[in-house]
């Protein structure tokens, strides 16, 4: 009986737009971007689908509250304290957030986001760079050139065709495609990986701190 009254009074919470934009979020999660329409979200919000349209306007104004539902997860850097130290954090953090809601990237790098969350993780992320001391172009160039890695490497991961503990049986599958004799550095990689002396993982942090390092380097010498 208790579990009956508590879905009931599920089932009478009152339809918000916040409501519908976090049982957006949940859905695109479970069941990914493409496949999110007014209809599934109305069903799993118990309504009917034009409920939902006395809360959000479209299906586009669902797409931009949940990407900024997204940028509000992500741990913002903190304007005047060590600034590679916050952006590495930041990096980190958007690299989780962005795994854990396999769909945002693409919708990120392809809208124009201008949600307060969104827009509030962005003006911080300048700050951190501006109170560093690199100019507006400076801090353009370093901001975009490490969301370039954050989400390339989180694209390449997600889509990747292979999982981890599958390398070393994929590098021995595709070993007679790539003979040392035309392919003699490719080939010895792949025997690196196949011989179980390196495991071909990618390391987030590896690129990143070079571009940190880089970035460091240039404002020193600006």
């Amino acid at each position: 009986m208790a579990g009956n009254r508590e879905e009931s009074s599920k089932q009478r919470e009152p339809l918000s737009r916040e409501r519908v934009l976090q049982a957006a979020v949940r859905l695109a999660d479970e069941i990914g971007i493409d496949s999110l329409s007014m209809r599934k979200l109305g069903q799993k919000l118990g309504v009917e689908a034009m409920s939902l349209y006395r809360h959000v306007a479209n299906k586009d104004e669902i797409l931009d509250g949940i990407v900024d539902i997204v940028a509000g997860e992500i741990e913002v850097p903190i304007p005047g304290q060590d600034w590679k130290s916050e952006m590495r954090r930041r990096a980190g953090s958007a690299h989780e957030v962005l795994m854990r809601h396999p769909w945002a990237t693409m919708l990120i790098v392809s809208r124009a986001n201008v949600g307060p969350a969104m827009l509030r993780y962005v003006d911080a992320t300048i700050g951190c760079l501006r109170e560093a001391g690199f100019s507006y172009a400076m801090a353009d160039y370093a901001w975009n050139a490490i969301d370039s890695h954050i989400y390339g490497f989180t694209l390449q991961k997600l889509n990747f065709p292979f999982a981890p503990e599958e390398y070393a049986e994929a590098a021995k599958s595709y070993i007679d495609l790539i003979p040392a004799d035309q392919y003699p550095y490719l080939n010895g990689m792949s025997h690196e990986v196949m011989d179980g002396n390196h495991d071909g993982l990618q390391d987030f942090y590896f690129a990143l701190d070079l571009l940190l390092d880089g970035l460091e380097k240039n404002l020193e010498t600006s």
